[in-house]
């Protein structure tokens, strides 16, 4: 069975997409830690980062790093966090998370509630500043 990122590439899932070419999509993610808080995915589906071949695995962090810049034009904040857990989706993924201390990275912490027009708002600023 399709994982939910593989169905979000397929179009049978909405999502707010901010960046996409024909190897890599980044969207908001549904239940952020912070404002801005992207996935960053391989349209490919593999569970595993590190299962990734050579090419994608590299592929993957140059599309992130330039989803970040956006992210980060977008966003007020002091850095963007990375992190790549992958137990919660069977397949591979960053989150890239806009920062202004330390505890932003927490993923135990209550999460963001924004408002279907926030989410839209937000997504197409980034797609703005995608480059």
């Amino acid at each position: 069975m399709a994982s939910i990122f593989t169905r979000i590439v397929n179009g049978e899932i909405p999502a707010h997409k901010v960046a996409e070419d024909d190897r890599f999509l980044a969207f908001l993610d549904v239940n952020p830690l912070q404002a801005g808080h992207t996935l960053v995915i391989p349209k490919q589906e593999v569970d595993y980062l590190f299962n990734l071949d050579v090419d994608t695995y590299a592929g993957l962090w140059a599309f992130a790093k330039r989803v970040s810049a956006a992210v980060e034009k977008s966003v007020p904040c002091k850095r963007i966090g990375v992190a790549v857990i992958g137990l919660e989706v069977p397949h591979a993924h960053i989150h890239l998370v806009p920062l202004h201390n330390i505890g932003d990275l927490d993923f135990g912490a209550p999460r963001a509630k924004f408002s279907q027009e926030e989410y839209k708002a937000l997504a197409s600023q980034i797609t703005s500043n995608f480059q």
